[in-house]
């Protein structure tokens, strides 16, 4: 299983990761990414395309 957070203090709501998450995990919620669900593939992919760093991704 995969757990990702968004740190609501550096994300400045871009949406790239929304738009790239296969799962659709993110979503932008009052103007920054929340996590909606829990079914994260671990792909990885919001946490590469995040220009400020703010999405991270752990196996648990």
């Amino acid at each position: 299983m995969f757990v990702v957070t968004v740190d609501q203090g550096v994300c400045d709501g871009c949406e790239e990761c929304t738009e790239s998450c296969p799962s659709e995990t993110l979503k932008i919620i009052d103007g920054k990414a929340k996590v909606v669900n829990d079914e994260c593939m671990g792909c990885e992919t919001c946490v590469t395309i995040c220009p400020t760093g703010a999405v991270t991704l752990q196996e648990v």
